[in-house]
């Protein structure tokens, strides 16, 4: 599988992974938690990368 790297990374957290989307990807799914430019602006500022967390963002946003 190749990885696009050239997309601009939301995430609000700086860090050796920001912008390599698949070694972000893969580090937070070892971890057991999502990435967070999958989240609203607001919710990934909270740094709770929980799926948990994911799930209230979707059905606070949706």
């Amino acid at each position: 599988m190749t990885c696009n790297n050239t997309v601009k990374c939301p995430c609000t957290y700086p860090c050796s992974r920001r912008g390599k989307c698949c070694e972000c990807v893969a580090y937070h799914r070892r971890s057991g938690e999502v990435p967070g430019c999958f989240f609203s602006a607001a919710a990934e500022k909270t740094y709770d990368r929980s799926i948990e967390n994911l799930y209230k963002d979707y059905q606070k946003n949706s």
